[in-house]
């Protein structure tokens, strides 16, 4: 035990997290069992120790971050450390990557029940359905989901800002003095496409090469997320793989699933299968119509977010695409987003058509009052004309 306290020490002690995460205050704390989902690559493992390092000091033995890749735990089930830490007096056990461990669901169900005053935070994949296929969590597991950095984050990150959250309804009706008030602090032009390229996923950080590290990230996404949780044999790594690029190569349209599952020689039923495993994976988005959902076929398939539209070769990244990617991705985290009825165009929570549109053409194109205009190429906005970069600031 004495080995984990020293490693988790160093751990919080050299944690770099210069952003705080919005996800750390919209969690209930007071749970005793919660799990944070996300990609690979999102930032789940600091998001853990910045947890550990607000709460408790560094030295302090009720709290201790574990890495299930440690081959300790390849004999030793998480139930049976978890008793002797709570034995202990450990009270926060704080659990990454926990669908490496062998029948998780059960060892979690059984330090919930063995251990009442231990609170087990837990990070895992995104392809992980928490409780549609763990019926022993059940009524007793929290889940969250930890995205990349918004717009909005990655504005303070580089600029040292502390812009604050606004609603969809704030830049709506605010969108004028919101973006006057932060244009004359920051160039927003460079940072948006600076973001567009590389700011959703932490990484970027780092003093590696990024499109390299996010195709590394892809690909451990598919080989190990998708493969072993959804427990589909290797020799099927290189259909889901084809699939995912061919998807990509397409750009933002309606899939023919007919001719994908020619091209990955498998059935059409496989093809929408491995479509929602790349969607759980958070590879790409799905659209419907309002009301229709999976199983149906989807309206339109896009890449989750616009950084996966650069790193794939040969793809030249096509400015409208990586504007309604943008789009997509960002409104999704706290409202619904349907397919409209035209290109560009997209009806949110139900009720709203959004159309993503270029600045420097809307007066080439019909006028709609009743829609929103959300424009690339714009800076700041007039009435029901938005810049694009303000959805940004959602979270």
């Amino acid at each position: 035990m004495e080995a984990f306290f020293k490693t988790h020490k160093y751990l919080v002690e050299h944690t770099d997290a210069p952003v705080r995460r919005t996800l750390m205050d919209e969690i209930d704390w007071s749970d005793r069992m919660i799990g944070i989902k996300g990609t690979r690559g999102i930032g789940k493992t600091t998001f853990l120790l910045q947890y550990a390092k607000e709460n408790f000091d560094a030295d302090n033995h009720r709290c201790l971050y574990i890495n299930m890749n440690n081959f300790y735990f390849q004999g030793r089930g998480i139930a049976d450390f978890a008793a002797d830490f709570y034995n202990r007096g450990g009270r926060v056990l704080l659990i990454d990557q926990v669908f490496k461990q062998p029948d998780w669901s059960r060892e979690l169900r059984l330090c919930y029940d063995k251990c009442p005053g231990l609170k087990i935070v837990f990070t895992g994949s995104s392809v992980m359905r928490l409780k549609e296929e763990n019926p022993e969590l059940c009524g007793i597991v929290k889940s969250y989901n930890l995205r990349g950095f918004s717009f909005r984050e990655y504005l303070n990150l580089m600029t040292g800002n502390d812009i604050p959250i606004y609603t969809l309804d704030d830049i709506i009706k605010r969108h004028e003095q919101i973006a006057h008030y932060l244009a004359h602090k920051v160039d927003i032009p460079l940072h948006f496409e600076n973001y567009l390229h590389h700011g959703f996923y932490p990484f970027f950080r780092e003093h590696r090469n990024f499109e390299e590290n996010l195709l590394k990230t892809m690909n451990m996404t598919t080989e190990v997320d998708i493969l072993l949780i959804k427990q589909i044999e290797l020799k099927y790594l290189t259909k889901i793989k084809k699939l995912f690029y061919l998807l990509a190569l397409e750009g933002p349209k309606a899939p023919n699933i007919s001719s994908l599952a020619n091209e990955i020689e498998t059935s059409r039923a496989t093809v929408m299968n491995y479509i929602k495993y790349l969607s759980d994976a958070r590879l790409i988005n799905m659209i419907h119509h309002v009301g229709d959902e999976f199983p149906k076929k989807p309206s339109k398939i896009m890449m989750y977010n616009p950084n996966l539209m650069y790193a794939i070769y040969p793809i030249v990244a096509n400015t409208q695409d990586i504007m309604e990617t943008f789009f997509v991705n960002t409104i999704w985290k706290n409202h619904k987003v349907n397919q409209g009825n035209k290109d560009a165009c997209y009806i949110v929570d139900e009720n709203k058509t959004y159309r993503i549109v270029d600045s420097q053409q809307t007066t080439k194109q019909r006028y709609m009052p009743d829609s929103i205009y959300a424009e690339y190429n714009s800076t700041i906005g007039h009435d029901n004309h938005i810049p694009l970069w303000m959805f940004g600031l959602l979270y």
